[in-house]
């Protein structure tokens, strides 16, 4: 059943009274529901097979709200669950608050939820909880979504900074640059030749196939804002090791290197939603390629460059196409544009 009174949110929506009560009955309920859900307590009861569990919480306020790949929903359920993913476990179950704009239509937030729905069921978790709340016109701009989400670590795996070593490889599993240059060109309105796509997917159907079958993963992080660049960088640190990379064996899809050269930026710097950079010994790379290579999420997964010793401070270098070399840096901040 769906309320006719209003197609656009009041403040009395996030009041605790009738409209609170039919927002999350009849507008939020029917596009999540599942046991745990449907009692609607002030926290979720949960029986985990194992006591070793992820934690990990997020926000999403990404603009457009709708993109060609994907929506804020959607992001916000992929976002929480590589983030699980990439922690070594397998996620199971997600909370989600939404922070509505006065006048956000219902038409558009029913259309959210039901991505939410769709991305959930896809990546076989619940959302089991959670929390509305409605603000004045311009106190947010639409809506904003909060996530958390625990995953069961899987048996045996245990990745860290401190298992990196010199000669480790490392990998990525597809193109980089998608999920930002899309963002960036919609919200500018900005058309190419070819349509730009969000990667914008759950990639723990791949990260659990690969740590469950090899033994050689020893670290993993999603490079999402600051993109390849910040995370390499990252890595770069929390190890102490330096790391070279080679510019020709990063993917790129050539639409997206067109319009990262168009519009004054770095593809490594551009941020991602569908991939995970992994840091493998040297015995278990070939097998960690094949099985990315025959998941549909890592078909175009590439070998990107290795881990290598520190001479003065760690430091993140690239063997650029032309045979010169250049220090990838942390990006800044302030030339990156919101895209999550």
């Amino acid at each position: 059943m769906k309320t006719n009174r209003h197609d656009k949110i009041l403040l009395a929506h996030g009041g605790g009274g009738q409209l609170s009560d039919e927002l999350i009955r009849h507008h939020i309920l029917p596009k999540l529901r599942n046991d745990t859900l449907a009692e609607l307590g002030d926290s979720a009861k949960l029986n985990l097979a194992s006591k070793l569990v992820c934690f990990t919480t997020d926000s999403y306020v990404v603009k457009p709200l709708f993109f060609n790949g994907g929506d804020i929903g959607k992001l916000a359920v992929c976002g929480t669950v590589n983030d699980l993913a990439v922690a070594g476990s397998a996620p199971i179950a997600l909370t989600l608050s939404l922070i509505i704009e006065e006048g956000f239509e219902f038409e558009l937030l029913e259309k959210i939820l039901a991505s939410i729905s769709e991305s959930a069921k896809a990546n076989d978790v619940n959302i089991v909880t959670g929390d509305t709340k409605t603000v004045e016109t311009g106190a947010v701009d639409k809506i904003f979504i909060n996530t958390a989400g625990i995953g069961v670590r899987l048996a045996g795996v245990d990745l860290g900074f401190e298992k990196i070593a010199v000669g480790d490889k490392i990998i990525i599993n597809g193109t980089i640059g998608d999920h930002g240059l899309t963002i960036i060109s919609q919200r500018e309105g900005i058309k190419f030749q070819s349509q730009l796509k969000s990667d914008c997917v759950g990639l723990a159907g791949l990260t659990c196939q690969l740590l469950k079958n090899t033994s050689g993963v020893k670290f993993m992080r999603d490079p999402t804002r600051g993109g390849l660049a910040a995370t390499l960088n990252e890595i770069c640190r929390g190890a102490g090791l330096s790391i070279e990379i080679n510019e020709a064996d990063v993917p790129v899809n050539p639409t997206v290197r067109a319009a990262a050269d168009m519009l004054g930026f770095d593809a490594i710097t551009i941020a991602n939603e569908g991939k995970f950079v992994a840091i493998v010994s040297l015995e278990s790379v070939d097998a960690c390629l094949n099985i990315c290579k025959n998941h549909p999420l890592g078909k175009e997964a590439s070998i990107i460059g290795e881990i290598v010793e520190t001479r003065d401070a760690p430091i993140v270098e690239m063997t650029t196409k032309i045979g010169g070399k250049r220090i990838v840096q942390m990006p800044y901040g302030r030339e990156l544009p919101r895209i999550c």
